[in-house]
């Protein structure tokens, strides 16, 4: 029943006679059992793949164990479980269902559906602020058939359930990652199997997954496991998305937290939750039933994020890049041009807007003694609105800024090329943007220029298709060969590439630090 052994004879072209490439198999050997997939057009797609054990039970909060080998053909025709998380993106078009599944580990492999082998391997980790979201939210056969690319999406534990920490936990705060990492070596194991080739490996992510493509950069236990990165508005740096918007609010939000941070917040949540004797918490949490777990997390206000200092973690991203701690990999990374509009699209700002008084005092916080100058670079003119106002500072504080340092700290040992996606009316189905928001590219925007998004895939214009299609095929070949076509790293000249739909251009990281008052937000 293979596809593989079957070849087309295309007919005869003048005076000589063509042969159409073999069609790639709809079935294929992995290293734990042979899978079907379903043949759509130019791509051929498996999904619901497991690349470990259930976690469940008493291996919820366990490092991944390898999945347990199958006889006969498993059905690769549909994706598996989303892993535990509440509703995503409430009220936007591209909102996800929330889930109360542990049994999630699974992945998704699309393929060209003409063999080939050596193909380039794209393994993208997701978004959702470590919270929501799943690989199965982004269908990628117009990728992988354009570019001849063979293309992973993967699940991984998320909120409690993957970065959960309390004392005595082996690995916790660090499920998640080690989760990935999984991912990552059955991708290894596996990618010849698809027509991909395991030594040409690119770890890609936008916003959480852009994180922990920062994490993954910095730790030691996924050296080999990769050799290209992609960080899409990630957080490398020690600010955090939620520390940004929310100024003052302390570690407890922090992106990278200590165990000291991390620990307490797993013990007040067990004792919410009526583990409340620190030598049986564990076990006692391993007993909650999932939905009673997962509200509890949500109803705590904590961000579960990952810990470190030990384990995958030995020291943030952010202090691996500025100590060269990192591995030695190309690296394609950069930012929208006002990220932080999204995040001021609910949450409370958008049904009650920023007094002055407000603001003032938010850029106080946020800016300390450069808390004047802020106020005045900030301060709205010409009928702004404070709420765009304060868009401007975290887009400013959280990215702009905060990744021009990574950019130079990254380009110090890693060719890195930097990158502002800048079209002004790119559309986002993450949120419904406010009308006094609006006019640049928001958080998440880029997503349907390279990839479909499965949930609330926007339409674009002719000129945005053509910007998108010259993205796909720069990320495809920064894929092959660690370079995005003619844009100069950062080592030799300073510069962002903007992408527009006017094409790109270069700008200086000096003139790109002025824009964005980046003198302010200096660390």
């Amino acid at each position: 029943m293979r596809r593989a052994g079957v070849v087309i004879l295309a007919g005869l072209l003048g005076a000589g006679c063509a042969a159409e490439l073999p069609a790639a198999p709809n079935e294929v050997t992995t290293a734990d059992g042979v899978v079907r997939g379903s043949v759509s057009g130019d791509a051929v797609v498996y999904q619901g793949i497991p690349f470990a054990q259930p976690p469940v039970g008493a291996l919820r909060w366990t490092a991944p164990k390898p999945p347990q080998p199958w006889q006969g053909v498993r059905d690769a025709t549909q994706p598996g479980p989303r892993c535990a998380q509440g509703v995503g993106q409430p009220g936007a078009p591209g909102e996800t269902p929330a889930s109360d599944s542990e049994d999630c580990l699974y992945l998704n492999v699309t393929t060209p559906s003409t063999a080939g082998t050596k193909r380039p391997v794209l393994v993208w980790v997701h978004g959702g602020g470590l919270r929501s979201g799943a690989g199965s939210d982004y269908d990628m056969r117009r990728f992988a058939a354009e570019q001849d690319v063979v293309v992973v999406t993967t699940n991984y534990r998320l909120g409690a359930f993957g970065f959960l920490d309390v004392p005595g936990l082996d690995g916790g705060g660090q499920f998640g990652l080690l989760d990935q990492q999984a991912a990552l070596r059955w991708v290894r194991d596996n990618a010849a199997a698809f027509g991909g080739d395991p030594g040409n490996v690119t770890v890609a992510g936008e916003s959480g997954g852009g994180d922990s493509v920062c994490a993954q950069l910095a730790s030691p236990e996924a050296a080999g496991l990769f050799h290209r990165a992609v960080i899409q508005s990630g957080t490398c740096g020690d600010t955090s998305v939620v520390e940004a918007i929310l100024p003052g609010a302390g570690p407890v939000l922090a992106a990278w937290k200590p165990a000291a941070v991390a620990e307490p917040l797993g013990v007040a949540l067990a004792g919410s939750l009526g583990c409340t004797d620190p030598a049986t918490a564990v076990d006692c949490l391993r007993g909650v039933p999932a939905p009673q777990l997962r509200e509890g997390a949500d109803k705590s206000g904590a961000y579960y994020s990952p810990t470190i200092g030990r384990g995958v973690l030995p020291e943030s991203p952010g202090q691996a890049i500025a100590g060269g701690a990192i591995a030695r990999v190309p690296v394609l990374t950069g930012i929208v041009e006002a990220e932080g509009a999204l995040f001021l699209s609910s949450g409370g700002f958008a049904e009650k807007p920023l007094t002055e008084e407000t603001f003032t005092g938010m850029v106080t916080a946020a800016a300390g003694p450069r808390a004047a100058e802020a106020i005045a670079a900030y301060t709205p003119k010409g009928g702004a609105t404070f709420n765009n106002a304060w868009s401007r500072v975290v887009t400013d504080r959280a990215w702009s800024c905060a990744n021009l340092r990574v950019f130079q700290g990254l380009s110090a040992e890693n060719p890195t090329y930097a990158y502002e996606f800048a079209d002004a009316s790119a559309p986002n189905a993450l949120a419904v943007i406010p009308e006094d928001l609006r006019g640049k590219a928001t958080h998440g925007a880029e997503l349907p220029y390279l990839f479909t998004l499965v949930r609330g895939q926007p339409a674009l214009t002719a000129e945005q298709e053509e910007l998108g299609r010259s993205m796909r095929a720069t990320w495809a070949g920064f894929m092959r060969d660690g370079t995005p076509g003619p844009w100069p790293s950062f080592q030799d000249k300073a510069a962002i590439t903007r992408l527009t739909t006017g094409g790109t251009t270069q700008v200086d990281a000096d003139d790109f630090a002025a824009a964005h008052h980046c003198d302010i937000w200096a660390r």
